[in-house]
C-alpha cells in the first residue's frame, strides 16, 4: 500500500502543463541569471537612491514645473525610456504631495517606471 501512495505522489508531479519551476534541469542556470538580473537592479537602485536623496529638492521642484534637467537625470539613471517621460512626469505631478516629503517614495516610483 505503501509503494502506491509513493507512486501516485511522484506520478503526480509529472504534467505536460507548464508549471512555475520549469525544468529541473534548467534551475542552476536560472539560479545564476537571477542573481546577475537582481545585482544589476540593486546597483541601478542604488545609484537612483543617492541622486535623488543628494538632489530631492531640486528634482521635485522640476516635477512641479513639468520637467527639468535634475527630474530628467533622475530617469536617466533609472532608465526610464525617453518615450515614457511625459507620462511618468504627469503621474509624478498628479501625486507630488506624496514626493515631496518622501524621497523613498520617490525612488520607488522611478524605480516602477523603469523599462
Amino acid at each position: 500500500m505503501h509503494r502506491v501512495l509513493i507512486a501516485l505522489s511522484l506520478l503526480s508531479a509529472c504534467s505536460t502543463n507548464a508549471n512555475h519551476i520549469g525544468n529541473p534541469l534548467m534551475l542552476p542556470v536560472s539560479g545564476i541569471f537571477t542573481g546577475i538580473g537582481n545585482a544589476a537592479y540593486n546597483q541601478r537602485r542604488g545609484q537612483v537612491e543617492i541622486f535623488v536623496k543628494t538632489n530631492h529638492p531640486a528634482i521635485v521642484n522640476d516635477i512641479q514645473n513639468g520637467g527639468g534637467q535634475t527630474v530628467n537625470e533622475a530617469m536617466d539613471i533609472a532608465q526610464i525610456r525617453a518615450g515614457d517621460r511625459p507620462a511618468r512626469l504627469i503621474q509624478l505631478k498628479s501625486d507630488i504631495g506624496i514626493y515631496q516629503n518622501s524621497p523613498d517614495a520617490l525612488i520607488v516610483a522611478l524605480m516602477v517606471y523603469a523599462s
